[in-house]
C-alpha cells in the first residue's frame, strides 16, 4: 500500500479530480452483469460515445479487459478448475484409509475453517482489484509480491506435470475403441514349439502389464532414462495443442469450452453410477466405503490429510482462482461462489466416492468369485491327501465347483482350520474375504489406470464404458489446466503488458519442451518426484502469506470495508476471526507437519521392476535429492528475493512505485485522503467529502489532449489487458518496476 496516501498527487497539465472509490463505482455503470468496464465520454466531434474507450485519445485503438459473458459461464470455470483428478482418484483413497464415511467429518470441519474463508479471500482481493496474481499481492503489499510470481513458478511445475496424466488418458481413450479391450487379458509369445503368457504379465496381471510396458515402457529406476516414449510424446503434443487453442484467446475461448469440459464429467459420474449399481457386489463396496472407523478420527494424520485435500481441491494459492475472479464485474457476489463452489467440489468428490466404490465392490466380488473356485480345486484335489472327505459338510457339492458360494468356501476353511490347525499353513489355502479385497486401497494412477480399468473389462459393453471414463478424466484434467495456465498467464499480461495470444503459444511450447522429459522411459518417476515436491510446501507458504498479507499487513478491518463496498452488505463476523486468528494458525500448523513429514520421510518412489514383475520402493540418488530441493526453492525464491529488492530500494517502494494503482502504462490515479484519516488508507477509499461519485462519470473524467490546441478529448482507458481504472497520460513511467 502506499505510505503516504495523501502525498500521492501529480503537477500534470492533465487534470484527474475522480477518486479510485468514484472510479470503481461507476466502471460497469453502463453494462450488463459480467460485461466489460465501461464509461461515457465525448470524442473529438463533441458525440457522446457509451461504453468505448481509447488508448491515448489519439490513436483510436480500442482495449478492453475481457470479462465473462455470463455468470454461469464463470461458475463453470471455477468448478472445472477446482474439481480435477484429485477427485476421482485421491479423496476415495483417503476416504477409505483414513475411516470410511468418518472421513467425512474432519474434511467438512476443515472446509469451513480453511477451504471456505480462503477460497473468498482469493475470489474477493481478485475481483476488487481486477488484476492477477502478480498485481493484487503487489497492489496489497509490494514487499510482498514475490507471492504472485512464486504462485506463477507453481502453475508452471504443476501444468508440467499435470498435461502428462492428461496425455496418458488421452493414450488410453485413443485404444479403447476396440473389442475386446487391449488390456482384457495377457499377450501370448509364440514360437516355433510352443506359445506361452508373456512372463511378465504373468506374475502381475493384465492392466498392470499394459499400463507399465505397454503404455509406459517404463525403466526400472530413474536413473535409466531409456529414450523417449513415441505413443506418450504425440499424446504429450495433442493435449497441450489442446490446451494452447482453448487458451489462446483467454477467457472468451477457455470459457465456452469450460460448458462442456466441466459439466461432461458429471454425466459420466451418474452414468457411471446408475450402470454399478446394477452390478454384483456394488452394494459390498459402498457398504464397506461408509463403514465408520470412529477411532481413526483421533489420529493426527488423519487431519492433516484432510486438510492438505481441502487446500489442494479448491486449487489454493495456484492464481487461477484470482485470475478467474479478477474478470467479474465489481459487485458480483464473491461469498455466494465460494460457499457454492466449495460445496459443489464437496459434493462431487462423495459421488466419485460412490462410483468408485461401487466399481471396486463388482470388481472384489469377481475376484473373490475366482479366488474360491481356484482354492476349492486345491481342497477336492487334498481330499483323502491331507483333508479328510469328512470334514467337508454335507450340504456341499464339491462335484460342481463353480456352484460352491464364498459362504459356503468360508464355512469349509473355519472347519479345516480348526481340524487341521497346525498342518492349515501346509496346505497353502487362502482365505477369501471380499473386505480383504476391498482393503487393498489405491490411489492415483494405480486406481485409474490399473484398478479401474481392471474392472471395466467385466463391464457389458466395455468398450463404450472406458472411453466414458478416459473421454472424462481428460476433462477433469483439462478444467484444472485452464485455471492453472489462466494463473500463469492473466498475471504476466496483467504486468508485463505482452499479447495474450503469443504468450499463450510461447507458454505452451515451452511446456512442451520441457514435458518431454516426462515421456521418456523413467519419466513416470519424474511425475512423481514433481507431484510430491514442486507444489506441496511452495502453496502451503504461498497461502499463509497470502492470508497474513490481507488481515495483517493491509488490516483486516480496511478489507471488511471494501468488501461491504463491493458486496453492498458486510461479510459474517466469522471472516474476520478466521481470517485474522484462526486459519492462519491452522495454516502453519499444517505448514509444520508438512515440513516435519518430508523430513522424516526420505525422498523416495515406486519403482517397477521388470524381471519380479512388481513395484518396489527405491530411494532417488543424490542427484534425485538435489532436483527434489531445487523444486521447493525455486517455487519459494521469488519471495524472499522480491521483499530483499523492496527492502533495499533496489525496486522503487515509493507510492510513485508499482504500489500504487498505476497498471497502465504511463498512466496513475490521483488519490485524495479524507480529511482526518491516517495513511492507512484502504483499497478504494480516499476521497473528500467533494469528491461523492456521480451516477455517471462526467467531463471531470477526461483531460486535454497534450501538445494540441484543440477541443477537450476523451481518453478513459479501458485497456485490453488493463483493470479498466481510468488514469492519467504519463509518458516517463516505467511500465513495471519488476
Amino acid at each position: 500500500m502506499p505510505k503516504n496516501s495523501k502525498a500521492v498527487k501529480r503537477e500534470l497539465d492533465d487534470d484527474v479530480t475522480e477518486s479510485v472509490k468514484d472510479l470503481l463505482s461507476n466502471e460497469d455503470a453502463c453494462d450488463d452483469s459480467f460485461k466489460k468496464s465501461s464509461l461515457i465520454v465525448n470524442n473529438h466531434e463533441g458525440e457522446r460515445k457509451e461504453c468505448d474507450v481509447e488508448e491515448g485519445g489519439s490513436d483510436g485503438e480500442e482495449e478492453e479487459r475481457p470479462a465473462w459473458n455470463s455468470k454461469l459461464q464463470y461458475i463453470l470455470a471455477q468448478v472445472g478448475f477446482s474439481v480435477g483428478l484429485g477427485n476421482v482418484w485421491r479423496f476415495p483413497y483417503l476416504c477409505q484409509k483414513n475411516g470410511g464415511g468418518a472421513y467425512l467429518v474432519p474434511y467438512l470441519i476443515l472446509l469451513i475453517l480453511i477451504g471456505i474463508p480462503l477460497f473468498f479471500l482469493e475470489l474477493a482481493v481478485g475481483q476488487r482489484i481486477r488484476r492477477g496474481s502478480i498485481g493484487v499481492w503487489n497492489y496489497i503489499s509490494p514487499r510482498l509480491g514475490g507471492i504472485g510470481f512464486a504462485s506463477c513458478v507453481v502453475c508452471f511445475f504443476v501444468a508440467l506435470y499435470y498435461n502428462v496424466i492428461i496425455s496418458w488418458s488421452l493414450f488410453y481413450f485413443s485404444q479403447s475403441f476396440q473389442q475386446p479391450l487391449p488390456w482384457h487379458e495377457c499377450p501370448l509369445i509364440k514360437n516355433k514349439t510352443s506359445t506361452y503368457v508373456v512372463p511378465e504379465c504373468e506374475k502381475s496381471s493384465a492392466t498392470t502389464y499394459y499400463w507399465y510396458r505397454e503404455a509406459l515402457d517404463i525403466s526400472d529406476n530413474i536413473s535409466v532414462g531409456g529414450g523417449l516414449n513415441w505413443k506418450m510424446t504425440v499424446c504429450l503434443l495433442v493435449a497441450w495443442s489442446i490446451v494452447c487453442l482453448a487458451m489462446i484467446k483467454g477467457i472468451q475461448s477457455s470459457g465456452k469450452v469450460m460448458y462442456f469440459s466441466s459439466l461432461f464429467p458429471y454425466v459420466v459420474l451418474i452414468c457411471f453410477l446408475v450402470r454399478a449399481l446394477l452390478l454384483k457386489g456394488s452394494v459390498d463396496g459402498i457398504r464397506h466405503m461408509f463403514t465408520p472407523k470412529l477411532e481413526i478420527m483421533l489420529e493426527a494424520k488423519v487431519w492433516r490429510e484432510a486438510a492438505t485435500q481441502v487446500f489442494f481441491a479448491l486449487g489454493l494459492g495456484f492464481g487461477g482462482v484470482i485470475a478467474f475472479s479478477s474478470y467479474n464485474k465489481r459487485d458480483n457476489n464473491c461469498h455466494f461462489d465460494a460457499v457454492l463452489v466449495s460445496f459443489i467440489n464437496f459434493f462431487t468428490s462423495v459421488l466419485a466416492t460412490l462410483v468408485v466404490f461401487a466399481v471396486l465392490g463388482f470388481k472384489a466380488n469377481i475376484m473373490n468369485s475366482k479366488c474360491v473356485a481356484l482354492n476349492t480345486n486345491k481342497i477336492v484335489s487334498l481330499l483323502g491327501n491331507g483333508i479328510e472327505p469328512g470334514l467337508i459338510p454335507h450340504h456341499i457339492n464339491l462335484t460342481h465347483v463353480s456352484q460352491v458360494s464364498a459362504e459356503d468356501y468360508q464355512q469349509m476353511i473355519d472347519i479345516i482350520r480348526k481340524v487341521k490347525e497346525g498342518e492349515f499353513n501346509t496346505l497353502e489355502l487362502e482365505s477369501c474375504s471380499i473386505e480383504e479385497e476391498l482393503n487393498k486401497a489405491v490411489q492415483g494412477t494405480g486406481l485409474a489406470f490399473i484398478a479401474f480399468t481392471e474392472a471395466m473389462t467385466h463391464f457389458p459393453a466395455s468398450p463404450f464404458w472406458s472411453v466414458m471414463f478416459f473421454l472424462m478424466l481428460v476433462n477433469l484434467g483439462l478444467g484444472s489446466m485452464f485455471g492453472t495456465i489462466e494463473g500463469i498467464l492473466t498475471p504476466l499480461v496483467d504486468t508485463f503488458k505482452v499479447r495474450k495470444e503469443f504468450l499463450t503459444v510461447g507458454c505452451c511450447t515451452l511446456a512442451f519442451s520441457i514435458g518431454l522429459l516426462f515421456v521418456q522411459r523413467s519419466g513416470n518417476y519424474y511425475v512423481a518426484m514433481f507431484d510430491d515436491y514442486s507444489a506441496t510446501l511452495p502453496l502451503l507458504i504461498v497461502v499463509v502469506l497470502e492470508n497474513v498479507a490481507i488481515a495483517w499487513v493491509y488490516g483486516i478491518d480496511k478489507f471488511f470495508e471494501d468488501l461491504k463496498d463491493m458486496l453492498g452488505f458486510t461479510p459474517y463476523r466469522f471472516y474476520y476471526y478466521m481470517w485474522k486468528y484462526i486459519t492462519p494458525i491452522l495454516l502453519l500448523v499444517l505448514l509444520c507437519a508438512s515440513f516435519i513429514q518430508l523430513s522424516m520421510t526420505p525422498p523416495s518412489y515406486s519403482a517397477w521392476i521388470q524381471e519380479e514383475a512388481k513395484e518396489q520402493t527405491l530411494n532417488f540418488p543424490p542427484w534425485g535429492i538435489v532436483v527434489c530441493i531445487s523444486l521447493v526453492v525455486m517455487a519459494i525464491m521469488p519471495v524472499p528475493v522480491v521483499f530483499g529488492l523492496r527492502y533495499f530500494n533496489i525496486i522503487d517502494d515509493s507510492p510513485s512505485g508499482l504500489s500504487t494503482v498505476s497498471y497502465k502504462k504511463g498512466r496513475i490515479i490521483k488519490e485524495t485522503a479524507r480529511p482526518g484519516e491516517d495513511d492507512d488508507t484502504s483499497l478504494i477509499q480516499g476521497k473528500s467529502p467533494s469528491e461523492q461519485p456521480s451516477p455517471m462519470p462526467g467531463n471531470s473524467i477526461y483531460r486535454k489532449q497534450s501538445g494540441s490546441g484543440g477541443p477537450d478529448v476523451d481518453t478513459a482507458p479501458n485497456g485490453r489487458y488493463g483493470i479498466g481504472y481510468l488514469m492519467a497520460d504519463m509518458p516517463d513511467m516505467p511500465e513495471s518496476d519488476l
